[in-house]
């Protein structure tokens, strides 16, 4: 599975302990777009910085490569969506990763995007993360 950067910030936030027991369980993927992202996000405190610069020595962080920037390209060609977004997204297609994230209606467009939401209890029973 990849995380996407949302929930890798709101895992920072002690108020959220069930993502940062389901991070660790899972041993997820993360995109390099969400390294600068979410340690680059102005409201970071020390405390959550220190998490996140730890989940970012533990986790694969996928690289920009050529196939993930193709994938990107053909998205923003179907819709208007950020660069960020659409940069995650072409990394979870590309590595075959379900994406995990709270934001599962702006990615239902994106065919074969398995989306895995770990706020929603019927997400839990309906798919299981995969990768």
């Amino acid at each position: 599975m990849l995380v996407d950067s949302t929930i890798l910030i709101y895992a920072a936030q002690l108020r959220h302990a069930q993502l940062r027991r389901f991070i660790a369980d899972h041993a997820p993927a993360v995109s390099a777009v969400s390294y600068v992202e979410v340690l680059g996000y102005h409201d970071l405190e020390a405390e959550e910085r220190q998490y996140l610069e730890e989940i970012f020595r533990l986790a694969q962080v996928f690289p920009l490569s050529q196939a993930v920037l193709d994938q990107a390209v053909a998205l923003r060609q179907q819709r208007k969506r950020s660069l960020g977004d659409v940069l995650v997204v072409g990394t979870a297609l590309v590595h075959g990763l379900t994406l995990v994230t709270c934001n599962i209606e702006d990615f239902r467009w994106v065919q074969g995007l398995a989306l895995f939401n770990p706020f929603d209890e019927a997400s839990h029973q309906e798919q299981e993360p995969q990768g």
